[in-house]
């Protein structure tokens, strides 16, 4: 590989694109003197037709030489030989920015997710310590070349995931990359080769090594992607269900790859089918999920069977739960549970109906059953709730009735 000469960069404007930046960095790192090149998933992306999330740079320059080149820089990883270059705003506003990486080899893994040690090298060597030969391409932006020194290329055309080197070895580095390999699997519809597959099975137990946050992290790309389907099969076929989420080993249908987006908690509660919400919800802790992720789970989970046999339930059961902001969630698990008129039911009611019809402003509150002359306490969350039930199922329509219902409900209760 041989470094190139060109003319100065171009001046970098605002309103570039990511990749346009990126290239004028490798630009700016070759016309120094160093090599550099588009490095891993972005290469990946891009042979596969696809819009990378972001691109990565590799490059014969040091840490300090970066930082010598380019003006504004964030050193986060510097022993390892990565430097943040920060750039202009794109269209948006945002500020552009690419991680640029110094060539190296890894030492050894002591802790089963990050190298003792790195020693700066090769782009050869470089490719030999990633993880899969698709993930382990080069490619200059500039002159289109693609350098491949694992086979990802090949593997990419036969649709193969393969590890690069020896499985074990690799899962032994970094133990996430076990779960990596169904996310790869997955999301690029890729058979699995066997060696790769036999070691990711003999060490599924070992990703109990990994913390549960990088663990959930990955669940969420799984479960968010278009093949979740298939993500799930091939978490059970890895023996990584029985390990992460052993509550849901059991036979459960979550075929909607048809369904193009679907939220992380949709997903994960359609993953839990059968499961009971306090399990839910020990689930989510433990895999230290945000508590807005838990709570909208545990509510779906709650209410998974709340839309079945809509169309003959009381309103004041059905509009509390369209008016949620989980409703729409709520429908769509309903549908992935067979109950499919129900949740088009449910569906247009909760679009055509207005939503001052839904949640309309409660006729009493607290304040009124105190100027009614009752003394707060625990009887009054119960009496405002049987109100709001009447007047959501029409049987009280103004504030007067609704005092003279409270009247009676409070006669009753001193009766009985």
């Amino acid at each position: 590989m041989t470094k190139a000469n060109r003319p100065g960069p171009t001046a970098i404007l605002f309103g570039m694109t990511e990749r346009e930046f990126a290239t004028e960095v490798v630009s700016k790192l070759q016309q120094a003197g160093f090599t550099a090149l588009f490095a891993g998933g972005c290469v990946r992306d891009e042979l596969l037709g696809l819009t990378p999330a972001d691109y990565d740079i590799a490059t014969s320059a040091k840490p300090d030489e970066m930082q010598t080149l380019f003006r504004r820089t964030h050193s986060f990883g510097a022993s390892f030989g990565v430097v943040e270059v920060l750039g202009p705003r794109d269209a948006n506003g945002e500020w552009l920015k690419v991680q640029v990486a110094t060539f190296r080899s890894d030492g050894t893994y002591t802790d089963g997710r990050r190298p003792d040690s790195v020693v700066f090298s090769s782009p050869e060597e470089d490719a030999a310590r990633r993880d899969f030969t698709i993930n382990g391409l080069f490619r200059d932006p500039i002159s289109g070349t693609v350098y491949d020194y694992v086979g990802g290329e090949k593997d990419l055309r036969n649709k193969v995931l393969r590890a690069i080197g020896n499985p074990e070895e690799r899962f032994t580095e970094d133990k996430l990359r076990i779960l990596r390999a169904v996310r790869m699997a997955a999301r690029f519809e890729l058979a699995v080769d066997p060696a790769t597959l036999a070691a990711a099975k003999a060490m599924a137990p070992q990703i109990r090594a990994v913390s549960a946050e990088r663990i959930a992290e990955e669940l969420r790309k799984i479960l968010t992607h278009r093949h979740r389907a298939r993500g799930i099969k091939l978490l059970r076929e890895f023996g990584l269900m029985a390990e992460v989420i052993p509550e849901a080993e059991q036979d459960t249908s979550v075929e909607f790859d048809s369904v193009t987006k679907v939220s992380f908690p949709l997903a994960f509660a359609a993953l839990l089918k059968g499961v009971r919400p306090e399990s839910a919800e020990a689930i989510c802790r433990r895999l230290r999920m945000s508590n807005d992720e838990t709570e909208r789970i545990v509510w779906l989970t709650a209410n998974r069977k709340a839309f079945h046999d809509a169309e003959h339930q009381a309103k004041s059961k059905l509009y509390p739960l369209l008016t949620h902001p989980g409703a729409f969630d709520l429908i769509e698990l309903t549908a992935l549970d067979d109950h499919f008129v129900d949740a088009d039911w449910c569906s247009q009611v909760r679009r055509l109906t207005p939503l001052e019809t839904l949640n309309p402003p409660p006729l009493l509150t607290g304040d009124d059953l105190k100027a009614m002359g009752m003394k707060p306490g625990p009887s009054f969350k119960k009496l405002l709730d049987d109100i709001r039930r009447l007047q959501l199922d029409g049987e009280v329509s103004d504030r007067a009735g609704a005092e003279e219902k409270i009247r009676e409900l409070v006669r009753k209760s001193q009766q009985g």
